[in-house]
């Protein structure tokens, strides 16, 4: 049984410890000590990393009763060692994890949602509920939320007995029994829970909510507390001041310009595909009542492509192929035939030109991979 130090004080980042044991494994080296203030992963929240004895701790696990350390050298068993936990890492999870509890204990007593989900990802923290909640709703949580965090109200760990525990309003997603860790937040939420978490609710920083979108019969959060959600948002507002510094625009009016800009565009690319059209008939026009037509056009989209095919092969006598790209990227093609049946051709084609592609019998798209040399000399051969 590893003593956890980490259940005594979150902030506790430096330890001695004695090596119990040390066991090859394929995570490298497994550790195990008398006690430890390494976290091990469990309840959504990761493992600690850190420095033992000099050693890389890469991850932190529990087995039973037992914390062991994922170690990249092994460590000699007796041995009398200092752990050095992760501080920043830490911190930021007792950020992420007491931002969490809040929110869900607000949402718990306004609308009676219970919190079925809870993962801290490399870039945001999810939380899932119960129910739905519109976005006035969420807006009013997130409000109450950082309410709380400036309140700056402690943040109790306590060990009930069992009689106790009986009449002890708390969160949990399944029924607990001997010794169970209640983390109260006063007047906003009582839950059990193994995590890190911060001494006062002002450590917080902020809680921010960045989205919401349904999940099963309620909702998934995605959010940041503390020192991850100040640095995504400064992320966001220097994206926002490049865009409003493109689109010549104020901060507060970005979106605005992005609209008004797509609707430009798209009254652009319209314009652009009738007078493609028109060079396209031309074109056409030019080939009319000639036999199998190969034709290499610069800069032309997918449906570019397949628009110059459809108005070619409406003039010509025969098959009629249209290719765009370059020999370093490659080429979009369609190939036409009215009445015809190009099903082999085009297996023939992919086969011989490393291409992909396929549709109608007398109507394909696709791509190849080879030089525009390959493709005429394989026109050539099919001709």
């Amino acid at each position: 049984m590893t003593q956890r130090l980490y259940e005594r004080s979150a902030h506790l980042t430096t330890f001695s410890a004695a090596v119990v044991s040390c066991t090859p494994s394929k995570h490298g080296y497994d550790v195990v000590l008398d006690q430890t203030a390494f976290y091990p992963e469990g309840g959504g929240q990761p493992g600690d990393t850190g420095m033992l004895g000099g050693v890389r701790v890469t991850d932190t696990h529990a087995q039973g009763d037992t914390v062991v350390h994922y170690c990249d050298a092994p460590l000699e068993p007796g041995a009398a060692v200092t752990g050095q936990i992760d501080g920043k890492r830490r911190f930021d999870f007792m950020q992420l994890h007491s931002g969490e509890h809040i929110l869900s204990g607000i949402v718990h007593a306004r609308f009676g949602y219970d919190n079925v989900g809870f993962h801290m990802g490399a870039d945001m923290v999810t939380i899932d509920f119960s129910g739905p909640l519109s976005p006035d709703e969420l807006q009013g949580v997130e409000r109450a939320a950082n309410e709380v965090v400036w309140q700056n109200l402690p943040v109790e760990i306590t060990y009930p007995d069992e009689e106790s525990l009986k009449t002890i309003p708390y969160r949990s997603k399944k029924e607990l029994t001997g010794r169970v860790r209640i983390v109260t937040i006063p007047g906003v939420d009582i839950c059990a829970c193994c995590g890190t978490h911060v001494s006062r609710t002002g450590e917080i920083g902020f809680i921010k909510i960045f989205s919401c979108q349904k999940f099963h019969a309620g909702v998934r959060l995605e959010i940041l507390c503390g020192r991850r959600a100040y640095e995504y948002a400064n992320t966001l507002i220097e994206q926002n001041r490049r865009c409003s510094t493109l689109l010549s625009a104020r901060a507060y009016e970005t979106a605005a310009a992005v609209e008004r800009t797509l609707s430009e565009l798209g009254a652009l690319k319209l314009r652009a595909a009738q007078l493609e059209s028109q060079v396209f008939a031309a074109k056409a026009e030019q080939l009319s009542g000639m036999a199998n037509v190969l034709l290499f056009e610069e800069g032309l989209t997918p449906d570019g492509v397949r628009r110059l095919a459809d108005a070619v092969m409406a003039r010509c006598g025969g098959r009629c192929a249209v290719f765009s790209g370059s020999n370093e990227a490659g080429y979009q093609y369609a190939v036409g035939q009215p009445g015809g049946d190009l099903r082999d051709f085009t297996k023939r084609m992919n086969a011989a030109l490393n291409g992909r592609g396929g549709g109608r019998p007398f109507f394909v798209q696709g791509s190849v991979r080879a030089p525009r040399a390959e493709i005429e000399r394989f026109f050539e051969e099919e001709d």
